[in-house]
């Protein structure tokens, strides 16, 4: 009844007539810019942040219409994914196995169908299980003291380093310059200049804003204009609808599986969508056996992974709302919203700030529903968003990106500081280092010395502190053994491979 009465309060909240419109533009806008291929919700939430904190609007309307846009670019994903082939975002990678073949086949509008409604199931599926989970991690984290929460970022980061791109080294290499980037400005602790080589405009830090446009919008721009290829792409026939209940319900069991992989995938921290449409494919595919067509335009290649993105986004929210830990690159950018407002997220949020907390969770309720409802009608002018030449997308971003920081820092210094970090994006993207944990790593790397300072200064320095409790010994092993235990079972799989060769020979 306690859940039942918060969320109530929190459909008040999301229910006025700002935040409600706030709701339907995030999902409407979100779904236009997931639909172009290469954006994604992380760069869309990024490009549209400096507007929503520059229109001076309550944390809890900025954070709703944010959320919106990251549900609509999940959502929006999958148009170019199914019509073109081309990935809206990393998430949608795998709809694109069966999603396009649908297409070619004839079935571009059931497939989109299709995946409308396998997004809505799963989207839906995660918000009811944060509004379930999320106030009991709430309650167990609220004992948290500042070494539990050195030991939490550890282990984040450590959890982010196994499951954040193509290699542990890289993903570690893009953390540790976000780290870096949290260090500069003068200390808080000894008044010291960190990384400012004297200059004031650095005496502050690196606006965040800043940080975000730079490293995704900026270098999004870099990305575009060295691409080869031609004007714009080509679409698909849409084709005619044929989707009926009848092959949604022969589906259910995919989706009901892929909404709970991929919400329970979406909570740990440092995974994401493309994380959890790669497992439950792979699962539904070795459920299926030799009966599936996966790769052929198989209907359960595409309903999993679609439902996987959705879950997952509503998943990551679970970390970032109670523990204060982002569940993904794009929520990193949400926590960090908050932090621009002062809020302090985490086992307190629930108690201290519960109109921020219970209206957003509400506010995913319409937002699901709106998304449904504007997504099946319009998916023909969504899909011919994806024929928009280069020669206007461009000039779009970059105005919105350069009005966008200048409107809220007015300062030329953060104009030049944008443009650079976006070279810096561009050649971490060319080396194939992940930006997430860039971003991640500017976001905790406060938290994390910010406690650590704490711990040490309550324990006078002894460094057995942060060891002491069950809570901080239990995180630490689990951190240790994210880093090493995938090599070490790895070595064991080797060696029992070729023990297995050497007695066959």
């Amino acid at each position: 009844m306690e859940v039942l009465s918060a969320l109530g309060s929190g459909f008040l909240v999301a229910l006025t007539p700002l935040n409600l419109a706030m709701i339907l533009f995030g999902c409407f806008t979100g779904t236009l810019i997931g639909a172009l291929p290469g954006i994604g919700p992380i760069n869309g939430v990024a490009i549209l942040m400096p507007i929503a904190y520059a229109l001076n609007f309550p944390p809890e309307t900025a954070l709703i219409l944010l959320t919106g846009v990251y549900y609509g670019a999940e959502y929006g994903g999958r148009v170019s994914s199914i019509l073109l082939n081309v990935p809206g975002d990393a998430g949608a990678v795998m709809t694109t196995l069966d999603g396009n073949p649908m297409a070619r086949q004839g079935k571009a509008a059931e497939a989109l169908a299709l995946s409308c409604w396998s997004s809505f199931i799963g989207g839906t599926t995660a918000i009811i299980l944060l509004t379930l989970i999320g106030p009991l991690l709430a309650k167990l984290a609220i004992a948290f003291g500042p070494a539990e929460y050195v030991a939490l970022m550890v282990f984040a980061f450590a959890t982010l380093a196994s499951m954040v791109g193509t290699s542990a080294v890289k993903t570690l290499i893009g953390a540790t310059i976000g780290l870096m980037i949290a260090t500069v400005g003068v200390d808080s602790g000894t008044g010291v200049n960190r990384f400012t080589f004297g200059s004031p405009n650095l005496f502050d830090g690196i606006d965040f804003l800043v940080v975000v446009i730079g490293l995704f919008g900026i270098s999004e721009l870099f990305t575009l204009l060295h691409e080869e290829g031609g004007e714009f792409l080509g679409a698909t026939k849409l084709g005619r609808s044929t989707l009926k209940m009848a092959d949604l319900l022969a589906l259910k069991w995919t989706i009901v599986r892929s909404s709970l992989v991929g919400f329970i995938i979406g909570v740990l921290p440092g995974t994401g969508a493309s994380v959890a449409s790669a497992v439950t494919y792979g699962m539904e595919q070795r459920i299926a056996g030799a009966s599936g067509r996966f790769g052929e335009g198989d209907p359960r290649g595409l309903a999993a992974p679609e439902a996987a993105n959705n879950a997952s986004a509503g998943g990551s929210l679970v970390p970032m709302l109670t523990l204060g830990v982002p569940g993904s690159g794009t929520t990193a950018i949400l926590l960090g919203v908050l932090l621009l407002f002062n809020i302090q997220p985490g086992p307190l949020l629930f108690t201290q700030q519960p109109d921020l907390a219970w209206g957003l969770i509400a506010s995913m309720y319409i937002g699901n529903v709106a998304l449904l409802v504007i997504n099946l009608p319009l998916v023909g002018i969504f899909a011919r968003l994806i024929m928009l030449p280069k020669a206007y997308l461009i000039p779009v971003i970059a105005v919105l990106t350069f009005i966008g920081v200048f409107s809220v820092s007015g300062s030329t210094f953060d104009l030049y500081m944008m443009l650079a970090l976006g070279v810096l994006g561009f050649l971490l993207r060319k080396l194939n280092v992940s930006l997430a944990p860039v971003i991640l790593g500017v976001v905790l790397g406060e938290i994390f010395e910010d406690n650590l300072r704490r711990a040490l200064s309550i324990s006078g320095g002894d460094w057995k502190v942060l060891f002491e409790t069950p809570a901080t010994i239990l995180l630490w092993v689990l951190a240790v053994l994210i880093l090493f235990l995938p090599s070490l079972l790895g070595r064991f799989g080797r060696r029992k491979v070729e023990d297995t060769e050497t007695a066959a020979d």
